[in-house]
């Protein structure tokens, strides 16, 4: 079982407490479980980029991507603790612990990623983001997290009955297993890292999940189809330790919020380049792509969504989404 003793433990080992991974407490560590040339690994290297450069070298970022330290989970739980400085997540894996982050990721609550960049870059946006400092975080921005469809190593979907029996790998996110059971799938949370060893060893057979991601896993060797469900926009969350935040002066506390909110603009800029060409790359490669019936897909999960928007919170927030579309 993972503790808050085995986790800090596991960080003293690699080198990043406190003491072993800064000597003059201005090197700020980050994580993402993305190869080092995604969207989001180069745009919190941006910052760190910005931060050395306004601060005269004093304040800079060391970036560990690639899971090298854990899953999602665990490097929130390292942040929390202050053993890291940054991670980079997906609002699915937030959702049990921080529940606003799930007006994010309910099923189709986005109609374009144009809808989710309004809705999170506006007032939503910034009261989910500052739900985190309760429980020991910093939100700093919402990147793109884009639109995620099904891919499979067994056959095409074109419609939900095509799902019935499919083992489809989630995040650990209680709403992504109602969704998918919605659907008819057999819902598997594994880690992010073990889902191309999945595909190919047919321990699931399918996954879930945006263009950049398929491609840059290289996940489209082993699964085959893509289908375009868009069934989901689940944004990808900055966060920072709060007991390091509050340990430095206003001045930088400003300074990482603003380099933070420039970098979604950084962010988008690539991401919007990634996706095209993984796009490019993935068809290249002879992958099926095809559409769905979409309305199919609506009226599968409409009795989820409906159970939702009866929350009282998260359907007040599932509300405002839908008026900024």
């Amino acid at each position: 079982m993972t503790t808050r003793r085995s986790l800090l433990a596991g960080g003293a080992a690699l080198g990043l407490g406190a003491c072993a991974s800064r000597v003059d407490g201005d090197v700020l560590t980050a994580v993402d479980v993305h190869p080092t040339d995604y969207p989001t690994v180069e745009a919190v290297r941006w910052i760190g980029t910005e931060l050395e450069r306004e601060t005269g070298g004093r304040l800079s970022i060391r970036s560990y991507p690639g899971g090298q330290l854990g899953s999602e989970t665990d490097t929130v739980a390292l942040t929390r603790f202050k053993v890291l400085d940054f991670c980079r997540v997906t609002a699915a894996a937030l959702n049990n612990t921080f529940p606003l982050t799930k007006a994010l990721v309910v099923p189709y609550s986005f109609h374009t990623e144009e809808h989710m960049r309004r809705s999170v870059d506006g007032p939503v946006g910034q009261e989910i983001l500052a739900s985190f400092e309760s429980k020991g975080l910093i939100g700093l921005a919402l990147y793109d997290g884009g639109a995620r469809s099904m891919y499979s190593a067994r056959r095409a979907v074109h419609v939900p009955a095509d799902m019935r029996g499919l083992k489809v790998r989630v995040p650990r996110s209680d709403i992504f297993l109602q969704m998918l059971e919605t659907m008819g799938a057999n819902p598997t949370p594994i880690p992010f890292g073990e889902v191309f060893t999945g595909l190919q060893t047919h321990l699931i057979d399918a996954a879930e999940n945006n263009w950049s991601t398929f491609q840059s896993t290289r996940q489209y060797e082993v699964a085959r189809y893509w289908s375009q469900t868009e069934h989901c926009h689940s944004p990808d969350v900055l966060l920072f330790s709060k007991i390091r935040y509050d340990a430095m002066s206003p001045s930088d506390r400003d300074l990482l919020r603003a380099k933070a909110r420039e970098s979604v603009t950084v962010m988008r800029g690539l991401w919007d380049a990634k996706q095209t060409r993984a796009r490019e790359i993935v068809l290249e490669a002879g992958v099926q792509a095809n559409t769905v019936e979409r309305s199919a897909f609506l009226a599968a999960v409409e009795p989820m969504r409906r159970r939702y928007l009866q929350d009282e919170t998260i359907g007040a927030l599932m509300r405002r989404i839908e008026n900024e579309a």
